[in-house]
């Protein structure tokens, strides 16, 4: 993720216009639905994705936003997590927020303070826009406020992280995908559950912390905390016992924290996973190929069913 950006050395190492098209939408069985608010005088855009059938009478829809990774778009990280395909199937509402750059509808990073490129040098307020982006779709569109969910991979995943501090008091669950932390963050005001995806083969994040050995590591402002320090940092934040129990089966390590109901913080760590989101797409023909041995996206919206805001 580096400001010079020819050619582009992101996390997610995305090929870009390829998947930004009508074309790639429609072959998702929509058409693609790229709307923008102002947000401090900016543009900024997201793709939504609502069930065909309106809600019941009085009825209030869960929202899930799933952040795309460095150099990515909505329509990418739709492309890459799947999670459109359950719309229809769940009844809720999907929204791909989308990043800042120099061209508006790609190669687009977040400001999760000390990564990525363009976005943290310029500082710019992501979290202003997700919080505002929330009171647009509430005012707009049948969402429950007590069953806000966000995910995103790499730079996502580590915007999630940031989202979930700063806006503790909003949403429900998080889902961080091949992210990290970076050993500065402020513990929240209110507890987030967490479930927490990470590659042991990933290069770009690497699980054992550390600089990124993928082209992005200049887009970086510091190195990455161990993966496991994700759970860690939440287990603490929600008040859970400091030793998890961690069982294996197959390639999946699955960390579980006892901890107080509907706190619940879990970690899975996948042997054979590089940096590309389990069960999913890659995001280009050099992309790390995802693992298949499970699907994050359903294994994360199991998760978030089972958390909402009090």
């Amino acid at each position: 993720m580096l400001s010079r950006l020819t050619p582009l050395a992101l996390v997610t190492l995305v090929t870009f216009a390829a998947h930004t098209t009508a074309a790639h939408a429609q072959r998702l069985g929509r058409t693609p639905e790229r709307q923008s608010i102002s947000v401090a005088g900016q543009e900024r855009t997201f793709v939504i994705r609502t069930p065909r059938d309106a809600p019941a009478r009085g009825a209030k829809r869960p929202l899930v936003l799933a952040l795309h990774g460095g150099g990515g778009s909505g329509l990418i990280s739709e492309k890459m997590t799947g999670f459109t395909a359950l719309v229809e199937r769940e009844g809720i509402i999907v929204v791909y927020p989308e990043g800042t750059g120099r061209n508006p509808t790609r190669l687009l990073t977040w400001n999760a303070k000390h990564c990525c490129a363009r976005a943290m040098e310029q500082n710019v307020d992501d979290v202003r826009f997700i919080s505002t982006l929330l009171d647009t779709l509430i005012a707009r569109y049948p969402v429950d406020p007590a069953r806000i969910y966000i995910t995103g991979m790499s730079n996502g995943a580590m915007m999630t992280h940031r989202l979930g501090i700063a806006l503790a008091g909003r949403v429900a669950a998080i889902a961080p995908v091949v992210g990290t932390l970076f050993g500065d963050e402020v513990r929240p005001a209110y507890p987030v559950p967490a479930i927490i995806f990470n590659g042991m083969a990933d290069k770009s994040v690497p699980y054992a912390g550390g600089t990124s050995g993928g082209r992005a590591r200049r887009a970086w402002q510091s190195d990455a905390r161990p993966a496991r320090e994700q759970g860690t940092f939440w287990a603490a934040t929600n008040g859970c016992d400091a030793t998890p129990t961690s069982t294996t089966r197959g390639t999946i390590v699955h960390t579980v924290y006892r901890c107080p109901a509907g706190r619940e913080v879990e970690l899975y760590a996948l042997t054979d996973g590089g940096h590309a989101w389990p069960g999913g797409q890659s995001g280009s023909r050099r992309g790390d190929a995802p693992s298949s041995a499970l699907n994050a996206t359903d294994v994360m919206w199991t998760f978030f069913k089972a958390h909402a805001r009090n």
